[in-house]
Parts: structure tokens; C-alpha cells; sequence
């Protein structure tokens, strides 16, 4: 018949309360980053691909004040590239989005967002622990059962016996006590870290790459490439009817200036050849000084 008091002794004891306190700490730990990575993917799904240039501010001061994330957003917002409207022969292309020239995965990813919040080398550790502690305490115990083994008389030797068969029995239920909590906690943790961490940290990355375009290099050469020949064109299209409008301006101002300026110029010489031809220069002359040498 098994016997439970054998939980009482002060090393198994130790042990069990090593591994509570153990499991505390990791789903307390979990929680939290469930809680944050849910909280930041339900935020994500008010924002759309179609505004998102219009309400990036809106999101960056969200999660710049978010602790949780704050220091990888400001990294991850060095990359972004804003697109903006291009016009192209009278029509606009609205092309306003925001493209990442590193992808969301470098800043955004398991080792960021839940390893390092999670303390996972100490937590990796911890089922090494345990089952080290397991045989440790085992030879331990038995060493010290052995060192009080006394054969002096029949008496001593029987009572020797008997204690040093308790001892083992308490010295095997320790190696069983280690090794079964630390089985235990790793089927706890790999069940908690993939349905608490993992299962939130997939969703909060593809609510983020559905409103982020990820943009290669290459691919960021080539639409700068684009948007400069379309910008040509603009420009090639204005100077090309430069000429026209020049010409243009310059006719009207010929024609509603100069033109009948010069109409009244001739006006005036043909007057004046008229009056020459009527009373001659001298004639004319003395129109012009006011001579009265008839009179």
C-alpha cells in the first residue's frame, strides 16, 4: 500500500513547492503576453489597408506608449516607406499606403515578442533542474543512511537495517518525486506556450502584415524607378506646351498693345503725308510753328 507520508519528508517537500512556485511564475508570465498580444491584435482590426496612411499617427502613438512593444515598434517604423498620390495625365492614382522595406517578421517574432518576455532560458532550464535535483538528493539520503548503519550488536544491526530500508524507500520516491514534476511541468509548458503564446503571436502578425505591403529592395528600386519616370512624363508634358502658351500670351498681348498702336502711328503719317501733299512744307510748317506771313 503506497504511503503519503512519505510526502512529508522535507526534501520532497522542497521539491514540490520548487515546482508550484515554478508553475506559478510561467502562467502568470503566459497570461500576460496572451492578454498583450490580444489586446494589440484587436487594436490592429480597427485600422484598414485603405487609411492606414491616413491613420498611421493614430496607431504609431498607441503603440509607441504600449511597454509591451514600444521598442520594437520604434524600430519597425524606421523601415516603413510612405507612398503618396502620383498625377498622370489628369487623373490621380491614389497609391497612398505604407510599404516596410524589412519585413514585420524580423521585428515582430517569437524570440521579440514572447521569449524575451517570457524569461525562456531560466524556464528551459527548469525540468534540467528538477530532474537534477532528483538524483542528488537520492544518493544524498542514502549516503547519510548508510553512515548511521551500526553492526556492533544483533540489536544495532536489525534497527541499522530497517532504517537504511526506510531510507531508500524515501531516497527512490525523491528520484520519482524530481522526475515526474519535471515531466509534468514540460507537458505543461509546451500545452501553454503554443495555445497562449504562439496561437495569439500568429494572429497580432498577420493582422499587421495584412496593413503593411513588405517591400523588397529591389522591389523599392524599381517603384522609385517607376514614380520618376511618371514624373518625367509630367514635367516633359508641361514643358511641351510651354511653347503654346507663350505664344499664346504673346499674341494676345500683341494684338491688344502693340497692334493698335502701331494703327495710330499710321494714322498719324498718312495725315500727315496728305497735308504735305496739300499745302506742301512749308505749309505744313507753318501750321506746326504758328507762322501768319499771308496775313
Amino acid at each position: 500500500m503506497f504511503d503519503f507520508k512519505l510526502f512529508l519528508d522535507p526534501v520532497i517537500l522542497t521539491i514540490l513547492v520548487l515546482f508550484a512556485g515554478v508553475v506559478v511564475y510561467y502562467v502568470k508570465k503566459v497570461l500576460y503576453i496572451n492578454s498583450s498580444l490580444t489586446l494589440l491584435t484587436n487594436i490592429l482590426k480597427n485600422f484598414k489597408k485603405g487609411n492606414i496612411a491616413y491613420r498611421f499617427k493614430e496607431l504609431d502613438e498607441i503603440f509607441s506608449k504600449n511597454p509591451f512593444i514600444s521598442s520594437y515598434w520604434v524600430e519597425f517604423k524606421n523601415t516603413l516607406v510612405f507612398s503618396e498620390a502620383l498625377a498622370l495625365n489628369g487623373s490621380v492614382q491614389d497609391n497612398s499606403n505604407i510599404q516596410c522595406t524589412i519585413d514585420s517578421g524580423y521585428f515582430f517574432n517569437e524570440e521579440t515578442l514572447v521569449n524575451s518576455k517570457l524569461n525562456y532560458k531560466f524556464i528551459s532550464a527548469v525540468p534540467t533542474i528538477l530532474t537534477g535535483l532528483g538524483p542528488l538528493f537520492t544518493f544524498l539520503h542514502i549516503s547519510v543512511a548508510f553512515s548511521k548503519v551500526n553492526f556492533a550488536t544483533q540489536e544495532a544491526t536489525i534497527a541499522s537495517v530497517s532504517s537504511l530500508l526506510a531510507a531508500m524507500k524515501v531516497a527512490a520516491m525523491i528520484s520519482v518525486v524530481a522526475v515526474g514534476s519535471s515531466i509534468l511541468f514540460m507537458i505543461i509548458e509546451r500545452l501553454l506556450y503554443k495555445n497562449l503564446c504562439m496561437t495569439p503571436l500568429s494572429s497580432f502578425q498577420l493582422e499587421l502584415n495584412k496593413l503593411f505591403d513588405n517591400i523588397t529592395s529591389e522591389k523599392f528600386l524599381v517603384e522609385l524607378l517607376k514614380e520618376s519616370k511618371l514624373q518625367n512624363n509630367v514635367l516633359n508634358q508641361a514643358f511641351q506646351g510651354l511653347p503654346a502658351q507663350m505664344k499664346m500670351a504673346f499674341d494676345k498681348s500683341f494684338k491688344e498693345s502693340l497692334v493698335p498702336y502701331l494703327d495710330n502711328l499710321i494714322f498719324s503719317v498718312n495725315k500727315l503725308q496728305e497735308n504735305l501733299n496739300k499745302k506742301g512744307s512749308k505749309g505744313i510748317l507753318d501750321d506746326l510753328f504758328g507762322n501768319n506771313d499771308e496775313e
